[in-house]
């Protein structure tokens, strides 16, 4: 089998023609700042590579590959939807939470500025709907958005909760990260002609992957080296988010927990030392080791699902290949 860099590769320059006629069709003004997002060119338009690592159209074509599929207009078409809703959500939600960096650069928002950043994303999602609205695929795809939403909405709120139950941790992000995961696998399995069972099963693989995906990532923003993760580290514990490794922490009924939580008590803003120390704290109180528990659980619960169903044995060890790198991935 292709390396897994191969494959996510392979998936990025199959949709980059539907991305682009699309791109191309946006006011100037709105074009600039889509194609500085995805990492086509920069501020100034001069052409870079620096595009995202296109993990859900990779989902999508090997989930309609898993099924005996192939990449035909059809699949491709949800590819592309399904990587635009992606970068929908990164430009509104960098606003969302005043971030200034995104992929080792300054983040659209903050070099477009806040409108034409909401105004281009509201406009990838349009197109992305567009793009399926010929076929059956346009509500599983509106369906997931709307999830989506939903637990954006959950995480907004929490910052502001003084408690967080774990379960409520992981709904917010089944909705964030699972519930689009899971669509780009679906829609891949759909596309090929795939039964609405087995298109269900594959939709519980992306679930759980996603979720698992989410938790890396809430690790990565507290832990991760920047240089690898393109982003400033701590900004989520500064902000006093309830991501998951903190909501595991804080519910742990350990000195560091309770430490923690008079950490987040406080109003003054986090400055390098204190958001240090909360980062210790997580630790300290079993946020990392529930953290890395719950991805290999998830990730287990992935695996077993997408047995299940009987893939082919490219696409199966192209999925299970995604869900290592999901696993592994330092970014």
């Amino acid at each position: 089998m292709r390396p897994v860099t191969q494959l996510l590769l392979e998936a990025r320059e199959a949709i980059t023609p539907a991305l682009r006629d699309i791109v191309d069709g946006l006011p100037d003004t709105l074009r600039r700042v889509a194609g500085y997002h995805i990492g086509w060119w920069d501020a100034e338009g001069r052409p870079i590579s620096g595009t995202g690592k296109a993990i859900r159209p990779a989902l999508t074509l090997a989930c309609a590959r898993a099924t005996g599929g192939t990449a035909t207009p059809g699949v491709l078409d949800a590819a592309a939807a399904v990587e635009l809703v992606h970068d929908f959500s990164l430009l509104h939600d960098d606003v969302m939470d005043n971030d200034t960096t995104r992929r080792h650069r300054p983040s659209a928002w903050s070099v477009f500025g806040v409108d034409q950043a909401i105004l281009t994303g509201d406009m990838l999602l349009t197109a992305a709907i567009r793009r399926l609205c010929d076929t059956d695929l346009a509500p599983v795809l509106a369906d997931a958005v709307l999830e989506l939403g939903t637990g954006q909405c959950a995480d907004l709120a929490f910052e502001d909760a003084s408690e967080v139950s774990l379960a409520e941790c992981l709904a917010m992000a089944e909705g964030k990260t699972g519930a689009i995961l899971g669509t780009a696998c679906e829609l891949g399995a759909r596309a090929a002609g795939a039964t609405a069972q087995a298109a269900s099963g594959y939709r519980t693989f992306g679930r759980q992957l996603g979720v698992a995906f989410q938790i890396v990532d809430d690790a990565l923003s507290i832990w991760g080296d920047p240089l690898r993760t393109g982003k400033p580290i701590g900004n989520d514990l500064a902000a006093r988010k309830k991501s998951l490794p903190v909501a595991a922490a804080l519910l742990s009924d350990t000195a560091a927990g309770r430490e923690l939580a008079q950490v987040f008590a406080t109003t003054d803003e986090f400055d390098q030392t204190t958001t240090a120390r909360a980062a210790e704290l997580v630790e300290q109180a079993g946020g990392r080791t529930w953290a890395a528990a719950e991805v290999d659980r998830r990730i287990g619960s992935a695996l077993r699902a997408l047995a299940d169903l009987g893939p082919t044995p490219d696409g199966g060890a192209e999925l299970r290949a995604i869900a290592a790198l999901v696993t592994n991935r330092d970014h």
